[in-house]
């Protein structure tokens, strides 16, 4: 069975991930048969490359994605996107079903960071409070 998965690259405490399909008994930085990405965990905000085409097609063809690369997978749309693809969508309800996937991400991103920005506020106004009492 191919896997779709992470292979761990770069050096000690520097992780960088090469995602990978793989025969899933290879072991986990061993054989491969391509590399379908790469994944920066250290950059801010996370690096994640990936080639769409060749995923699309080995999870097509059976490949089975590991649940960090799914949500990896998840986050760039693809999935979304093949899932619409199966229903049998034609591309252009699936270009405007993409772009509205868009927007709505992009909303969450920012809904997210006024909810930082509010906690850390709120964070900051205490200290400031219990410093002076």
């Amino acid at each position: 069975m191919v896997k779709i998965r992470l292979k761990r690259t770069g050096r000690k405490k520097l992780p960088f991930y090469q995602i990978v399909a793989a025969d899933s008994r290879a072991p986990r930085d061993g054989k491969f048969l391509e590399i379908v990405g790469h994944y920066q965990p250290t950059a801010k905000p996370h690096a994640v490359t990936i080639k769409k085409d060749r995923v699309s097609y080995w999870m097509q063809t059976g490949a089975q994605p590991t649940d960090t690369v799914r949500s990896l997978i998840r986050s760039t749309g693809l999935l979304h996107e093949l899932r619409l693809r199966s229903l049998g969508r034609s591309e252009a309800d699936i270009t405007a079903e993409m772009e509205k996937w868009q927007q709505n991400q992009t909303e969450r991103r920012q809904k997210r960071l006024a909810v930082k920005t509010r906690r850390r506020q709120a964070k900051k106004a205490a200290e400031a409070k219990g410093a002076e009492a």
